[in-house]
C-alpha cells in the first residue's frame, strides 16, 4: 500500500462564507484559532506568521486567494530544519450550503519525502488539522454567540 501523499478534512459550520473566510485570512481570526498570534500578508506571495505562547512559529507563504472560496498556503513540513526548502501545499475551499458553509482544507506534497521520513509529519499534520479544525469551529461559534 503507498503511504498517502495527503490529508483532506471538510467539516460543516453553521457560520456564512463571511465569517468562515475571516476566520482563515485575517490575523485576528488565524491568531484566534490557529495560534496565539498571527501576521499575515494576504496576497499571492505574501507572508504570515502563526506564533504560539510556547515560542513556536510556522512561516506560510500565501499561494492563493480567491475570496471568499479559496485560500492556500504553503509552509515547512513538520521536522524539518528551518533551512529545508521543501513545503505542503494547503487549500482551504468554502461552498456556501444554506445558512453555513462547508470547509474542506486538503494539505499535499508529504510524497516529497523519502518513504521512511513521512510517517512522522504526515502523522502530526494529520492530528494538527483534527485538533486546529476543532478550535476554529469553537473560535466560530463563539464569535457568533
Amino acid at each position: 500500500m503507498a503511504f498517502p501523499d495527503r490529508i483532506e478534512r471538510t467539516v460543516q459550520l453553521a457560520q456564512p462564507p463571511g465569517a468562515v473566510w475571516s476566520a482563515l485570512t485575517t490575523a485576528e481570526g488565524l491568531g484566534a484559532w490557529f495560534g496565539d498570534g498571527a501576521d499575515i500578508d494576504l496576497r499571492p506571495g505574501g507572508a504570515a506568521q502563526l506564533r504560539w505562547d510556547g515560542g513556536f512559529t510556522a512561516d506560510l507563504c500565501v499561494e492563493r486567494v480567491e475570496e471568499p472560496v479559496v485560500f492556500a498556503f504553503t509552509w515547512r513540513l513538520h521536522g524539518l530544519p528551518a533551512d529545508d526548502p521543501r513545503r505542503t501545499y494547503v487549500e482551504f475551499t468554502l461552498e456556501p450550503t444554506g445558512a453555513g458553509t462547508r470547509l474542506t482544507v486538503v494539505e499535499s506534497g508529504f510524497a516529497q519525502l523519502p518513504l521512511p521520513d513521512r510517517a512522522a509529519p504526515y502523522e502530526a499534520n494529520t492530528e494538527g488539522w483534527d485538533r486546529e479544525l476543532g478550535e476554529l469551529i469553537d473560535y466560530l461559534n463563539q464569535a457568533a454567540a
